[in-house]
């Protein structure tokens, strides 16, 4: 299996996550989310980033043992099996590709502004699709042009939102603030479900773990990082708009911060809160290519789906074909689709993925697979992630039928792919495996999921596997279930040996005799090490034998 160059370091992993927040749920949305909660809405973005939390620490475990293309994906495929795997990557793909569409049309909304033609529903959706292929070919040359993309546009949207945040913390009337409780803690709290969507981005950062540098290190910090300053900025943000905008003013605006912006920076601050607007949007869509098209080109490599969606360009070592499907599908979106349902919907997914890798962590830890160690752990396990699990489970109760409807559908579609076409090929067992195998007594074949994670450690660790290992790992095994005596061992052994250091089994057999004529190689009561010296160079080769009623 080819694996993707490393291209992402710290910087790349934070703008990654902060450009995949900062986009609708700053821009647009502060002004749905105050017709409902009121001036509270602040205290909703506050309460919504401490629910995110539980997941970016969950997020960050996962990602630091498995840095693996397909974030979600990988994790639920190696928790739960095939099934599963098949609907969370199915359904990141679709929520992170629609949710970036979304991102595209907004942009293209700001854009057609600056036209003075934004009433032209054709000039707004041809300018979204030509996004959606300029972000294809710089997805596509490299990843390291993508992150430099994504910091240049992360360090403008940032500069330009402090700028907004300290001129208009100097404008803030405190009568904006009148009834700041009026609508009740349950509205605050069935607005922190609204607005919680807005801080799904920074779980972006998974899929590409693969590409990154160093990711026990860089994945963890960029992650915490873009959480911490992006809600300081929400906090910030929606905070000088509730207080420089009269209520009809915030309520009412299409376009909330550049609205406030204007006001007490005149038409100045409108443009720049519009440029601002503009790079967030094109932050969240180049992001969103990059983490959506890493689902299908990692179920691909699983087998789960055709082989071409895992190939890697010779020339700029990306998943093109993989990046192209994903881009197509946007251009469909953002020129065909009725998004409004659909965004509920992939806002639905997202929780529903939410509540599968909080259940990951449990299912990895629990499941005692040596090689699963993550170089981060989440603190006060499993409480935070049974807490995660619950609370998700409650927001998706808001999201009404239709969304519900739609994510079973994927539920059925991905039962039914799996029987038709993954089934004779998928042949790992996952972690619940493992779990059934220590918790029954009842030894199943699980060990390939313990050597792929073994695997992923020499990886992420740069271990160097020396001669040694490499005679460990490939060598011949015998286990005796009968008490038996040590020339019928040693006729086994000698068996599987000829053929591997091309001698005649018979000489093998008699050297192990002599040799244990001279004199017994037991080390300890249960542990012998027989051994000869055979004709030849660079002749090296071990044999392991458990022998469970032991050998005369």
């Amino acid at each position: 299996m080819a694996v993707l160059k490393k291209q992402l370091g710290f910087l790349g992993v934070f703008s990654v996550a902060t450009g995949a927040m900062i986009s609708s749920g700053l821009f647009i949305l502060p002004a749905i989310a105050y017709q409902k909660a009121g001036p509270a809405v602040i205290l909703s973005y506050l309460i919504a980033s401490i629910i995110i939390l539980p997941t970016v620490l969950t997020k960050a475990e996962l990602a630091t043992a498995m840095p693996r293309a397909g974030g979600t994906y990988f994790y639920v495929e190696r928790s739960f099996g095939p099934i599963l795997g098949l609907f969370s990557g199915l359904a990141n793909w679709f929520s992170l590709a629609l949710k970036s569409a979304f991102a595209i049309i907004g942009m293209a909304i700001f854009a057609a502004m600056a036209f003075n033609c934004q009433d032209n529903e054709i000039a707004i959706k041809a300018i979204a699709a030509g996004c959606c292929v300029f972000f294809t070919i710089i997805n596509i040359i490299s990843v390291k042009y993508t992150g430099r993309f994504q910091v240049l546009f992360v360090a403008i949207l940032l500069a330009i939102l402090a700028l907004f945040a300290f001129l208009g913390s100097m404008n803030i009337r405190e009568g904006m603030f009148s009834g700041f409780m009026a609508k009740g803690f349950s509205q605050i709290l069935a607005t922190a479900g609204l607005v919680f969507i807005s801080y799904g981005g920074i779980t972006k950062v998974a899929s590409i773990a693969e590409e990154v540098k160093n990711p026990g290190k860089n994945i963890t910090q960029g992650m915490l990082a873009s959480w911490f300053v992006v809600s300081i900025f929400y906090i910030a943000v929606v905070t000088v708009a509730v207080g420089v905008l009269s209520p009809q003013e915030i309520s009412q605006s299409l376009t909330p911060l550049s609205t406030a912006a204007s006001a007490f920076m005149g038409k100045t601050g409108f443009i720049l809160l519009t440029v601002a607007a503009i790079a967030a949007f094109i932050t969240t869509a180049n992001g969103g290519i990059l983490a959506a098209s890493r689902s299908p080109m990692s179920m691909s490599r699983d087998q789960l789906l055709p082989k071409s969606l895992a190939s890697i360009n010779h020339r700029f070592q990306t998943p093109h074909v993989s990046i192209i499907i994903t881009s197509v599908f946007m251009i469909i979106a953002v020129v065909s689709f009725n998004l409004e349902v659909l965004v509920k919907t992939a806002s639905t997914l997202l929780l529903i993925l939410y509540i599968l890798d909080n259940a990951s962590v449990i299912i990895m830890r629990e499941s005692k697979i040596q090689s699963y160690r993550p170089q981060f752990k989440s603190p006060l396990y499993p409480y935070l992630q049974i807490f995660s699990i619950i609370a998700y489970s409650v927001l998706i109760l808001d999201m009404g039928k239709t969304p519900l409807l739609i994510c079973g559908g994927f539920v059925v579609a991905s039962t039914a792919w799996y029987f038709l076409y993954a089934s004779k090929k998928a042949g790992r067992a996952s972690a619940v495996m493992h779990i059934v195998e220590r918790v029954t007594d009842i030894e199943m074949k699980t060990v390939t999921l313990e050597n792929e994670l073994r695997d992923i450690l020499i990886e992420r660790d740069q271990i160097i596997e020396d001669r040694f290992d490499k005679l460990v790992r490939e060598c011949g095994i015998i286990d005796l279930e009968t008490r038996q005596d040590s020339e019928s061992v040693f006729k086994q052994i000698s068996a599987i040996l000829s053929s591997k250091l091309d001698t005649n089994e018979y000489v093998l057999l008699e050297k192990f005799l002599a040799r244990e004529a001279q004199g017994g190689t037991i080390v300890q009561p249960g542990l012998a090490i027989p051994h000869i010296v055979v004709d030849g160079e660079n002749k090296f080769e071990i044999i392991l034998v458990r022998a469970k009623k032991g050998i005369v």
